[in-house]
């Protein structure tokens, strides 16, 4: 069984993706009569056995927006899976491209309402973002999501009790949002990704999409297998704990 990394102690995830939180176990996550949870249309019968392929999760941030249904095409043509950390606020607006995105059999997780830093909020205010979050993306899908990233990778003691999703970080950052260069986003993703690597990118930016035709290319080029994170890390997620990559354990 491969090994999940996860944070250490501390408080916050800086955008250079070093990890300095860590997993403080919470309650169970709440069952509600008829909810399910989102995984990817049927995500199951497609994904690969990541415990012998070559997987990577390739992880979307901040949308959707004008430039996702660009991307879903994209992934489309590769026959490749992602992971999309949505803002509920968005939602309502691109409500046809989330749709889409369950329906092409992407993960839609939970990325807070509005993108606020949750080390800064209560651990009311924190439920009461998530679960609105959660029912705008269920809305759209029919499943609430799996998992969740938190804005910026901060967190703080109360946000990790009061979070009863798995947190997803990352262990490659492209720096997207910063350089907008496409030819960076592609030279960092080559040189950092490992398998059971989860990339970070912004589906927001145009330079962003721009960069993932030669991403999936070239990474296709060196076998790995495009999986979302539920995938990735074989459903071993435990509610309130923080996880950056399922690189195999030396």
């Amino acid at each position: 069984m491969r090994k999940a990394t996860v944070g250490t102690t501390g408080s916050l995830l800086l955008a250079s993706g070093l990890v300095l939180s860590a997993s403080v176990p919470a309650a169970a996550a709440p069952t509600a009569p008829a909810d399910r949870i989102f995984r990817g249309e049927d995500s199951s019968d497609r994904a690969p056995d990541c415990t012998e392929a070559k997987c990577v999760a390739l992880t979307f941030d901040d949308g959707p927006g004008e430039y996702t249904d660009e991307l879903l095409d994209v992934l489309d043509e590769h026959d490749a899976k992602a992971t999309f950390y949505v803002l509920g606020s968005k939602i309502g607006k691109f409500e046809d491209t989330v749709e889409r995105m369950a329906e092409d059999g992407h993960e839609v997780g939970n990325h807070t309402w509005d993108h606020e830093d949750l080390a800064t909020l209560s651990a009311d205010q924190i439920k009461d973002d998530l679960e609105r979050t959660d029912r705008a993306i269920a809305d759209v899908t029919g499943e609430k999501p799996a998992t969740m990233r938190p804005p910026y990778g901060s967190l703080s003691d109360t946000a990790r009790e009061a979070i009863h999703h798995p947190i997803l970080l990352w262990d490659v950052d492209t720096l997207d949002w910063q350089h907008r260069d496409s030819d960076k986003i592609l030279d960092i993703t080559l040189d950092e990704t490992d398998q059971g690597s989860v990339v970070l990118f912004h589906d927001i930016h145009e330079s962003s999409v721009d960069a993932i035709p030669d991403v999936l290319d070239e990474l296709a080029d060196q076998d790995y297998e495009f999986v979302t994170v539920t995938d990735l890390f074989e459903d071993d997620l435990e509610p309130g704990t923080a996880y950056s990559d399922a690189r195999p354990k030396q």
